[in-house]
């Protein structure tokens, strides 16, 4: 339609529906879908339109019927991916999927009554006179031989078929996982063109490479395939991957790595924005390659620090930091190295690595990411100030700093700070056509609010009242930062927050949570409520507990050793502070966390109680389940992710068996109340199990809480109630001295719990 001249006009029309309108970024151009109905398939058939120079438009429409030189005919063009131009215009890309031949519909035939009766006496009479009949044993069996000749009148899709799976050991993924992901394998589509000037259909694609990612300016594309060591991947967890260059003027393929290492994602190729370069990492550095000639070049080679995140205590390969990001000019790579933030040449040149934030690792300040205040940048603009985001280390201060352009191109070294405070602040955005920026803060104690300032961050102005309510609330009095040394010699930290009136002097039941490390949320706000864990630090603060949320680091093949080691020096540590009774302690975790908690009192007993949800209980049995939230097994958690271990059971037995909580139980004297749900898809509830199981044979004080349907954490608001209630009261009891509640006590039977709800329902 020209609204301007008022006129319309028709540009295709056909008996089709017309769907998935994708515009170009300039606006000049579009392309769409056109998918006419086809009885033989279950699928519509797919065209691909698209309409440029829109003052006199130019419509193009490639129908892959009419092309049966270039374009499979098994194939057609996919509804579930959207069409695009390229940016010269020149190129349509496309999505092609295979066709599926819709399930012919036989005629019922009418089946002769009077044939199927005289049919079935006849073999009556043959059966009798073949079968001598002394008991009812004997006329079933000669009914039962009738039965098996009866004529059926069932064809195709009605005839009987077991339900049922076929699992093998050669499934490069467990069928549980393919469930889960049968719908996107169904809709998965691969890459193809259409070239306008040469009037030909190229696929970009195919089996042999799963996955295409079309770079900036529509020249190459990257393209990846892991099928050759997805089993494995799946059992152990390494991670391995082809990548090819796929030319987009002629859909040529070139290999680019073959089984590549890919520790985690810091090492994946990353386009530049001109699209003609990768920058990846490999053996412990980064990478240049240049795509048109094919050439690889060493960037961080002989540099004064390394970019290996050594701190890693996986059992993996120690992968990269990760770089920020490219330029937008694709001159200039950003690279962390855990502390500083350097800008490295891209390309040859007399230039030499600069790091421009300076001083983060001489006063442990961690320059961790460069605020993206344009959502629709290409790049990093470095003719523009950079905004990066500032934590120090061991102060848990954060803030902003400003990194400005240099005259020369790049950036300028030396990082001028904006914010600093005893706070975690960021958030920090921009308004599109304003020079107005806001950021977020907050603390413990604080609810988060934003703030609306200039370009220099100062004078900011506080411009929400995010929950007027909570001045009425009863709120931590502060926190302290507690040093502590693991019994492995690591310098740690935790945070212990001070309950609501607060005395210096006195001593206060003190609950102990740890999930890793925690100690960089010191500053967290947490809205006071009803969480899916039942926990919630400001809760147990403003009720007059004291809790502590220690750092855990982890040593191979002993994540539970790993817990005991950090865990009571810390708690240890915080007791010097005179705020922890060192009497009344009690521990919490959930998932990872509650798997520490049911390991950690079966070797110490200086906690007076205990609250672990759906926890790890048995590595043993748990390293054979099922991950059933995502179908895939627990293998390669176990190996290369949270497990730590170095191998399976049956070659690390004594670790396994070491680090399992069920095998110490006999350990076990503090009180402990256990959540595990029955449809838990993380966790699996067999786990829970049997460590209430193995505690009730040994007669230990256990009481698990189970809610019907839930998941890893609980999802409906009643039983987020409860449970957090009964966790409450299960702390208050054993810390404060409160009296035991009924279901602790004495339990509830089954007949009597209708009751039993009905009465703390609230």
């Amino acid at each position: 339609m020209n609204v301007s001249a008022n006129s319309m006009q028709i540009l295709d029309s056909d008996k089709a529906s017309y769907r998935s309108l994708a515009w170009t970024e300039k606006g000049e151009a579009f392309a769409a879908l056109k998918l006419v109905k086809d009885k033989k398939y279950k699928q519509d058939k797919g065209q691909v339109i698209g309409v440029k120079n829109l003052s006199a438009p130019q419509v193009t429409v490639y129908n892959p019927e009419k092309d049966s030189i270039n374009f499979d005919q098994t194939y057609t063009i996919s509804q579930n991916r959207r069409p695009m131009w390229s940016e010269d215009l020149t190129r349509l890309f496309y999505g092609i999927h295979p066709l599926v031949l819709a399930e012919e519909k036989e005629e019922k035939k009418e089946v002769d009554q009077d044939s199927v009766k005289q049919a079935e006496a006849d073999a009556m009479k043959k059966i009798m006179a073949d079968t001598t009949i002394k008991s009812i044993s004997d006329l079933q069996k000669a009914i039962a031989k009738l039965d098996s000749g009866k004529v059926k009148d069932k064809k195709g899709d009605e005839a009987d078929k077991p339900d049922m799976t076929i699992w093998h050991w050669n499934d490069s993924r467990l069928q549980s996982r393919q469930q889960v992901m049968q719908n996107q394998d169904k809709n998965y589509s691969f890459w193809a063109m259409y070239d306008v000037n040469a009037g030909k259909h190229i696929q970009l694609q195919d089996s042999s490479m799963r996955d295409l990612n079309i770079l900036d300016k529509q020249r190459y594309a990257l393209g990846a395939d892991y099928s050759a060591y997805e089993l494995d991947m799946n059992l152990d967890g390494q991670r391995y991957q082809d990548f090819y260059i796929v030319d987009l003027k002629t859909g040529e393929k070139k290999e680019l790595f073959k089984k590549m290492y890919l520790p985690n994602y810091s090492s994946f190729p990353r386009e530049s924005p001109d699209g003609t370069k990768l920058i990846y990492g490999l053996d412990g550095h980064y990478y240049i390659y240049d795509i048109p000639s094919g050439q690889s070049r060493n960037i961080t080679e002989g540099m004064p620090v390394s970019f290996v995140n050594v701190e890693d205590d996986h059992n993996i390969e120690k992968p990269l930091y990760g770089a920020l990001g490219w330029s937008s000019d694709s001159k200039y790579v950003l690279i962390r190295d855990g502390w500083d933030i350097w800008q490295i040449p891209a390309v040859e040149s007399k230039e030499t690595p600069v790091n421009l934030t300076v001083n983060g690792k001489t006063d442990q300040i961690r320059y961790q990411y460069r605020f993206g205040l344009d959502p629709e940048e290409k790049g990093i603009d470095l003719s523009k100030p950079a905004y990066i985001r500032m934590y120090g280390e061991w102060t848990k201060k954060s803030g902003i700093a400003q990194l400005s352009p240099a005259k020369k191109g790049g950036l300028t070294p030396g990082a001028k700070v904006l914010i600093w405070e005893d706070a975690n602040v960021g958030n920090l955005s921009k308004a599109k056509n304003a020079d107005a920026y806001y950021f977020s803060k907050e603390k413990f104690n604080e609810p988060t609010q934003v703030f609306l300032t200039d370009a220099s961050l100062s004078d900011p102005k506080q411009v929400t009242e995010n929950a007027p309510d909570a001045a009425q609330y009863a709120w931590s009095a502060g926190t302290m930062l507690v040093d502590y040394v693991s019994d492995k010699g690591a310098k740690l930290q935790g945070t212990l927050f001070l309950p609501a009136g607060y005395k210096e002097g006195q001593k206060y039941p003190t609950v102990v949570y740890y999930y890793e490390k925690l100690s960089q949320t010191r500053h967290n706000w947490s809205n006071p409520g009803f969480g899916g864990t039942g926990w919630n630090p400001g809760v147990y603060t403003s009720n007059g507990f004291a809790v502590f949320i220690p750092d855990i680091v982890y040593t191979l093949d002993d994540p539970g050793m790993s817990a005991v080691w950090c865990v009571i020096p810390a708690v240890k540590e915080a007791i010097k502070t005179g705020v922890v009774d060192e009497n009344n302690i009690g521990i919490h975790g959930h998932s990872w966390g509650g798997y520490q908690t049911s390991f950690l009192i079966t070797q110490t007993d200086m906690f007076k109680a205990a609250a672990a949800g759906a926890p790890l209980t048995n590595m043993i049995s748990m390293y054979d389940l099922i991950y059933w939230n995502s179908g895939g097994g627990n293998m390669s958690i176990f190996e290369a992710s949270q497990g730590r271990f170095r191998g399976g059971p049956w070659e690390n037995w004594e670790a396994y068996e070491r680090n399992s909580p069920v095998y110490h139980v006999k350990n076990v004297k503090t009180p402990l109340l256990l959540l595990h749900n029955d449809k838990d898809g993380a966790v699996d509830f067999t786990q829970g199990i049997e460590y209430y199981s193995a505690l009730r044979r040994l007669k230990k004080p256990v009481v698990m809480m189970q809610y019907k349907g839930e998941n890893h954490g609980l999802s409906k608001l009643e039983n987020r109630k409860d449970y957090s209630v009964r966790m409450m009261e299960f702390f208050d009891h054993h810390l404060k001295g409160e009296t035991a509640p009924d279901w602790w006590k004495s339990g509830v039977n089954l007949l009597d719990l209708e009751e039993h709800l009905k009465k703390r329902a609230f």
